[in-house]
């Protein structure tokens, strides 16, 4: 059973981000064994690499950093990525001291994401600590930055006992529609910034990126964990948006990234000032899609003998970076003890009976080679009894990986130009 096992993981475990190891029909990818010969280090350069649209990154830099870098191993890229972002980050220390604002903003951009990218693989509990100090280093740079850009502004929005930490990008025109957007399984409202929100902003829209539990800053500072019912976390986000001046109230959008393309229906299923949804890409049965990639073996062992299945999924670790990174991410992100204990609650993340409630206007984005949640954003847009759009981005167009990561200049035109028509906008 190993051998299939083996065979198994290899095709695809992660549940974020991962979406690049196997293509139908022996058809090629543009970026295979672009660099790295490990896919899953293959799609985080192109991440990083792919927020150049926005000044996130630099090709050289980019592509000089990743030739240092021994191929699948999470130190090697930990290390290397760091010496590039404090390289960046002192050219941004001197361009503030000389007042030249504009190579100051763009220098702490690219090493805000090149802290990012350095902390990516940093989540074993023994290595949690980089991965903390990484996110501070990045934010600390996101928020040098923005401090020269006047129409982004940092916000907290009270949560429960505590606060979410986010930016607020204003729009250029006043009473114009806001977005809010949720990452998923891994990002920040840092990097939603490249992503999306200077995207939104050229379009004329208020943007809110904002961490909720399991993500960012609300993980790495308040140790918060995911929570199935997302709902509690956006509608304290609309409580706070409705006191906002200068935003049409009666447009407010929400987004969901990668496994925020679960979160984000269901928060909308419970959320009715939430006119209209996007979730890219879109996600029914988060449990579903993670127990797909598994024999049924090992699925049965979950329950019947976790000790086992631990045993194996350890074991599997040792060779395998999709699979290392993909249960140590979850065991930290949901509070899980063990990969049996994550692979439990991850069951809890699906919109059986949720989806009839969802009135906003929807899109639900998919993507050709997006192997791990195949047929996940088709189901979620048959469920759906709402006004609704289904997209596919394909390998004709190059935007073929999950949530187009490298395509963004595309992804960003599609859904917008989608959100304008729901609106009424017209772009300037």
């Amino acid at each position: 059973m190993r051998n299939k096992l083996s065979k198994l993981f290899i095709i695809f475990t992660a549940v974020s981000v991962q979406a690049l190891a196997i293509t139908p029909n022996n058809q090629s990818n543009w970026y295979d064994n672009f660099i790295f010969h490990d896919p899953n280090f293959t799609f985080e350069f192109i991440r990083t690499l792919g927020y150049s649209y926005e000044k996130g990154a630099d090709l050289g830099e980019s592509i000089a950093t990743a030739r240092k870098i021994t191929d699948g191993d999470f130190n090697s890229w930990y290390e290397s990525w760091l010496n590039t972002a404090k390289r960046i980050e002192s050219l941004a220390i001197t361009a503030d001291q000389q007042k030249q604002m504009v190579t100051a903003r763009e220098t702490h951009l690219r090493a805000s994401n090149y802290y990012r990218t350095a902390g990516f693989y940093m989540v074993d509990v023994k290595d949690q600590d980089k991965s903390i100090s990484a996110y501070d280093k990045s934010k600390e740079n996101f928020l040098k930055a923005i401090s020269y850009l006047p129409y982004v502004e940092v916000v907290t929005i009270p949560y429960e006992k505590t606060k979410l930490t986010g930016y607020l990008i204003h729009a250029k025109n006043k009473n114009a529609p806001l977005v809010i957007v949720n990452t998923g399984f891994d990002g920040t409202a840092e990097e939603l910034y490249f992503e999306v929100g200077e995207a939104f902003h050229a379009r004329g829209y208020n943007c809110l990126l904002v961490d909720g539990p399991g993500q960012g800053n609300v993980l790495r500072k308040q140790n918060l964990p995911f929570r199935p019912d997302w709902e509690k976390v956006v509608t304290p986000i609309v409580d706070y948006v409705e006191t906002l001046k200068d935003i049409d109230k009666n447009k407010i959008a929400l987004m969901g990234i990668s496994m925020g393309g679960y979160l984000a229906p269901r928060a909308a299923a419970f959320e009715p000032r939430i006119k209209a949804l996007i979730a890219n890409g879109g996600v029914y049965d988060l449990g579903a899609a993670a127990y797909a990639v598994l024999p049924k073996e090992l699925i049965d062992l979950i329950d019947n003998n976790p000790d086992e299945f631990n045993k194996y999924i350890e074991n599997e670790m040792k060779s395998n970076t999709t699979a290392r990174w993909y249960y140590k991410n979850g065991m930290w992100s949901f509070h899980a003890k063990t990969p049996a204990d994550f692979m439990k609650k991850i069951r809890l993340y699906n919109l059986n009976g949720v989806t009839q409630n969802i009135k906003a206007t929807t899109l639900i984005v998919d993507s050709e080679a997006d192997t791990f949640m195949k047929g996940q954003a088709r189901t979620l847009f048959e469920k759906l009894k709402s006004p609704k759009t289904y997209i596919l981005f394909t390998r004709q167009q190059a935007a073929q990986s999950h949530c187009q990561m490298g395509a963004t200049a595309i992804s960003n035109e599609f859904i917008i130009d989608w959100l304008d028509n729901v609106f009424g906008m017209k772009s300037d």
